[in-house]
């Protein structure tokens, strides 16, 4: 049978391929640096938007790995690249990316209520006479 690039087969054991930890471990690196850089919806619309591509891409990334090499300490590089082959792990690194956004947002959520609150009991304990010495 055929295999390649272009195979869209529904070949039952390569669809339900598991990563193995060090992977999971590069996609979370990966999907954490997006949403710390608030950069989330834009690599969200890339990666939807080049899916198809994805074993192209892979193969850019081949070409330019020894320039990235070169100029950046990136030791998870071609790992990152043999997984970037395969449009189902596109896609989990585009869920962990929504993941990790949604925590974010929950999180700074969180922040922000409690700043808002922080701010309403420091309105409430001014008082004139202390700023004028009465008190």
């Amino acid at each position: 049978m055929l295999k390649g690039p272009f195979f869209f087969g529904s070949d039952q054991k390569e669809i339900e391929e598991t990563l193995s930890p060090k992977q999971e471990e590069i996609l979370d690196k990966i999907s954490k640096k997006v949403v710390q850089w608030k950069m989330a919806v834009p690599a969200i619309m890339f990666l939807e938007s080049v899916k198809p591509l994805s074993y192209l891409g892979s193969q850019v990334m081949v070409f330019f790995e020894p320039f990235v090499h070169a100029l950046f300490n990136f030791p998870e590089y071609s790992e990152f690249q043999q997984m970037m082959e395969r449009r189902e792990n596109v896609e989990r690194l585009l869920q962990r990316i929504e993941k990790f956004d949604a925590e974010a947002y929950e999180e700074e959520k969180k922040r922000k209520k409690e700043a808002k609150l922080l701010r309403k009991t420091e309105k409430r304990s001014f008082s004139f006479k202390r700023l004028l010495g009465r008190e």
